[in-house]
């Protein structure tokens, strides 16, 4: 019996600075470097999930530049999106609010193909420093009012709820 492999493609999006690199590097490799050079337009990353004995998933992580310059590409960056992250810095409320523009520009720009949003998570980073910018019901009453699917809080430092939050969809 062959294995069928399905291709995902999932987007990585947020502003500069919140750790869409690092979350894809933890995430992919297992591995956290304290500095990273800002993301030039886009990146990729490549996990393979074992779905079942006859399934696999191939998560095609776009991690895309936060920096303003780059928003004019976003539309082509985001064709054929099957999921989002949308990132944010728990410890900076810029970003928070700024999560609500990279929402809304996903879905003025993308659906999937049944014309339906594409779904998207809010991942709060840096969950492991003491200063926190946002509330957890700040967190949860932005996300009902945003139609995001979830949100938790992550350190991708601390590697604390970085694959159970790629499973928040489930």
């Amino acid at each position: 019996m062959s294995e069928t492999e399905i291709l995902l493609k999932v987007l990585i999006i947020g502003d500069p600075n919140v750790g869409k690199t690092s979350f894809v590097q933890r995430y992919i490799n297992n591995t956290f470097r304290g500095t990273y050079k800002w993301t030039i337009g886009v990146d990729f990353g490549l996990k393979l999930i074992q779905w079942s004995p006859t399934e696999a998933v191939k998560l095609q992580l776009w991690d895309i530049a936060g920096q303003e310059r780059y928003t004019s590409m976003t539309r082509v960056y985001y064709k054929d999106a099957f999921g989002c992250v949308v990132m944010c810095d728990i410890t900076q409320s810029q970003t928070f609010k700024s999560a609500a523009l990279w929402k809304k520009d996903l879905d003025s720009k993308c659906t999937l193909s049944d014309n339906s949003p594409v779904p998207c998570i809010l991942l709060a980073n840096k969950d492991d420093l003491p200063i926190r910018s946002v509330s957890e019901k700040d967190l949860d009453a932005f996300c009902k009012e945003h139609n995001f699917l979830a949100w938790a809080n992550i350190s991708v430092k601390e590697n604390h709820m970085i694959k159970e939050s790629m499973k928040l969809t489930d």
